[in-house]
């Protein structure tokens, strides 16, 4: 097959990372013949049903769009079967049953936001900048029984800035990624990607994993080096958060600055400044200091440490 643009692709995903994919496939001319996203769930404060990013970009270009409920479901099956589909993609959507990703000729493909076969998981952006990765990347590979196993078809890489919070490296890899994907899609339908198995890239010293991130993840331990802590920081910005106690409500911290000093026995303590001249709030860590930029006190809106500082009392 040479003309990519007779392709029939069947699109899944679900967050607004996956709408940079698909916004990429429709641009480029690919023939979307069905969206699969979540169902539609009640959200906020008045538990209005609130429809999937993905969804709303679906409902704006006129994309057929289907939300099972269960992908095992038959009825469910026998309509995405007669769409017919040439290759299956998805991009930040949930496990699929083996009758679903084997369905197509050409297989179903995913979009994986490091660079495999490291941070195989659900939260791979979080764990790299956790880890103080200087780079990542994104990977399309084929689907297989084993999560995040299958063979490489294309990956691409970018570097990781030393104060960059996963929300920062998301951003930038929704449309890497998206563009990755269109190459990747190119390829398969005139037959020039080879796939390339995992193992090949197994040289590697440590392979690390990226498990979903519980509360405990984030609870701030500042008896850790300044680079940890900072690391943990920026990993769990804007989403979900790491967090310390500040006066029994819990503080969550976003964005902070490093302060290496000489080895300190006051781990945690807190060292709260403010003048006319400067203010700081920032925590004692094994080897200096943390000094905290943004925060979001228990009950308040998220604020600057200078504003959080003029109205806030030790």
């Amino acid at each position: 097959m040479k003309d990519f643009q007779s392709l029939r692709i069947v699109f899944m995903g679900t967050p607004e990372f996956a709408v940079a994919s698909l916004d990429a496939l429709v641009k480029a001319g690919c023939n979307i013949v069905g969206v699969i996203t979540a169902p539609d769930k009640p959200a906020g404060r008045g538990m209005k049903m609130t429809e999937s990013a993905v969804k709303k970009y679906a409902v704006e270009h006129g994309l057929n769009i289907l939300q099972p409920g269960k992908l095992k479901n038959p009825e469910f099956l026998t309509e995405l079967r007669s769409l017919n589909a040439g290759l299956q993609i998805v991009v930040a959507f949930r496990m699929l049953p083996e009758a679903v990703w084997n369905m197509p000729p050409l297989g179903t493909i995913n979009l994986h936001g490091s660079l495999l076969p490291q941070y195989r998981g659900a939260a791979p952006i979080n764990w790299a900048v956790i880890n103080g990765e200087k780079e990542t990347g994104v990977t399309t590979f084929k689907l297989k029984h084993e999560i995040d196993t299958g063979d490489i078809l294309l990956q691409k890489s970018f570097p990781i800035d030393e104060n960059e919070t996963a929300g920062e490296v998301h951003d930038k890899m929704k449309e890497i990624g998206a563009k990755v994907l269109v190459e990747t899609v190119k390829g398969l339908a005139a037959c020039t990607l080879k796939e390339k198995p995992q193992t090949s890239n197994l040289k590697l010293q440590t392979l690390y994993h990226a498990p979903k991130i519980f509360t405990e993840t984030c609870k701030i331990d500042f008896t850790k080096t300044v680079a940890e802590v900072h690391n943990l920081i920026r990993g769990l910005s804007p989403f979900p958060g790491a967090f310390t106690m500040l006066n029994n409500k819990t503080l969550k911290i976003y964005r902070s600055e490093k302060e290496p000093s000489a080895n300190l026995s006051e781990g945690g303590a807190l060292k709260p400044y403010l003048t006319d001249g400067r203010s700081y709030l920032k925590f004692a860590c094994a080897d200096g200091y943390i000094h905290v930029k943004e925060l979001q006190l228990e009950g308040k809106k998220k604020m600057n440490v200078e504003e959080f500082l003029r109205g806030y009392r030790f």
